[in-house]
């Protein structure tokens, strides 16, 4: 689940900081990286366990994802998978969601309600799960074809996933937070896209949204160091159109402005003392 930017327009402008404020972003970045809670490796273990089940989630919801199907009954086999295995689901009441997945057909970029919408052919839709077990949480998402889909909203999903591709790779100790962002946004761009600049990723832990925010755009070379025990949710939200969105009256439901397609595809990561690793594997 994806937190609203708490300043994404003036990053996304590329905002060039005088010199004098030079030691001010630097006192900035020092301060975030200290509020950004390194994990232990038990505490890695233990996300990666849950990791596991949001990836069960998804691959097993991969085989219902088909024309006619409702939105609620791939709600209701989440939260049955979810249950099963001993975890709980996260989004369920957070902050008042009502339900246990977010499912975002078409122009929806995130926190889509599950209910009566069937799929049709030529849909795609992204899926986003939250697990919590044993008091640690992972969150992963993917965005999936309902039959077959146009050209123009299978690239979009390819460059989605190469965003994040691009994403995970940044995620190394030594590195900067803006690598990482800067890596998502240069693929999206190149390939004719747009990303969404109001929803951002996140750290991820013990708490679903955690210190820091993940711009998906912005310069490089800038924001907290990344260092071993880190653990983030990466998230590139993607559009055919332009980058802008609105909240519809739900207070949840966020889609395109121009009514054209979102993609969505997130991992949980850890950033360790060699590659990064994804710990929203099967």
């Amino acid at each position: 689940m994806t937190p609203r930017s708490r300043g994404a327009e003036s990053g996304r402008r590329g905002r060039r900081y005088p010199a004098g404020e030079a030691l001010q972003e630097r006192s900035a970045e020092e301060w975030l990286e200290s509020m950004i809670i390194r994990k232990s490796r038990e505490e890695i273990a233990r996300m990666r366990e849950a990791g596991r089940i949001v990836a069960g989630v998804l691959d097993m919801l991969e085989k219902h994802v088909r024309p006619g199907t409702r939105t609620e009954t791939l709600n209701r086999l989440a939260d049955d998978y979810i249950r099963s295995r001993g975890g709980i689901p996260s989004f369920l009441g957070y902050r008042g969601f009502p339900a246990s997945i977010c499912t975002s057909v078409n122009d929806v970029v995130v926190h889509g309600i599950p209910g009566k919408e069937r799929l049709k052919e030529g849909d795609i839709i992204g899926i986003d799960v939250g697990v919590i077990l044993d008091g640690y949480q992972a969150d992963a998402a993917r965005t999936y074809a309902v039959g077959e889909v146009s050209e123009t909203a299978r690239r979009l999903m390819e460059v989605t996933r190469a965003s994040l591709d691009a994403g995970i790779a940044a995620c190394r100790a030594g590195n900067r937070l803006g690598d990482v962002s800067n890596s998502i946004q240069r693929v999206v761009e190149s390939g004719g896209f747009s990303v969404v600049v109001q929803f951002v990723g996140h750290g991820i832990g013990k708490e679903m949204h955690e210190e820091p925010q993940i711009p998906n755009f912005g310069p490089p070379g800038r924001g907290p160091l990344l260092l071993p025990g880190m653990t983030f949710a990466l998230e590139p939200m993607v559009n055919e159109g332009t980058y802008e969105v609105r909240v519809e009256d739900d207070g949840w439901t966020v889609r395109t402005v121009d009514g054209r397609l979102s993609a969505h595809f997130e991992h949980t990561v850890a950033v360790t003392e060699g590659e990064p690793e994804v710990l929203t594997l099967p």
